[in-house]
């Protein structure tokens, strides 16, 4: 039987999309490709234990919600991961998949919700966005960018224009946590006149940058 490598699954308050501050369940699969300058999830890189799906679904079934997000790490570097979506999906859970943008989304169930992360200049992983996710995307989708810098602002606010995203899907704009101000990027999105939500970290103001299982 399949199984999937798992960090962590909790229960606690969505922090971030446009489903924050709904009560969410998380399946944290572990392993990343990537290794973004600002991570706040580096203990997902390795480790975890080995979970059947059902094992999953017999965690989840602990927790008060029909809300799910598989998150990571990187989510869709283990295959396994499609088949999970599928199964909670015909268990009528309503599903969220936060994702680097860096694996191909085009096998992701349509009733799951994507939350996609370009990654700016600023990460130091550009050069792994797959551009071709952004075909992909349904308008209930979301794209969010993190932003640690003016130059990354400038830089999302280019791509937007030239991948014509505004009114396509949802965008979020998320001060990257201690290296830009909640206030700086406020201003430049007043200023651009930009459509897009201001992604607060509410599980980080709630109960600080470095608690796990939140």
């Amino acid at each position: 039987m399949s199984e999937l490598w798992v960090t962590e699954i909790f229960y606690s308050i969505q922090g971030e999309s446009s489903w924050a501050g709904m009560p969410c369940a998380f399946v944290r699969l572990t392993g990343c490709p990537l290794r973004c300058r600002w991570c706040d999830t580096v203990y997902s890189f390795h480790g975890g234990k080995q979970f059947t799906i059902d094992a999953i679904l017999n965690e989840l079934a602990k927790f008060k919600t029909r809300l799910v997000e598989i998150t990571g790490g990187e989510p869709l570097a283990q295959a396994e991961a499609i088949p999970l979506m599928e199964r909670l999906v015909a268990d009528g859970y309503k599903v969220l998949l936060e994702t680097s943008g860096s694996q191909s989304i085009v096998d992701v169930p349509q009733a799951v919700s994507i939350i996609m992360d370009l990654k700016c200049p600023g990460s130091g992983m550009q050069d792994r966005n797959l551009w071709s996710n952004i075909d992909v995307l349904k308008a209930s989708d979301e794209i969010k960018f993190v932003i640690s810098n003016w130059d990354d602002f400038a830089w999302a606010s280019k791509i937007i224009d030239e991948y014509q995203l505004a009114g396509r899907v949802h965008l979020l704009f998320s001060p990257a946590w201690g290296l830009l101000s909640m206030q700086d990027l406020s201003a430049w999105l007043l200023a651009s006149g930009i459509q897009a939500r201001l992604n607060l970290q509410v599980h980080k103001l709630i109960w600080g940058p470095k608690k796990k299982g939140v």
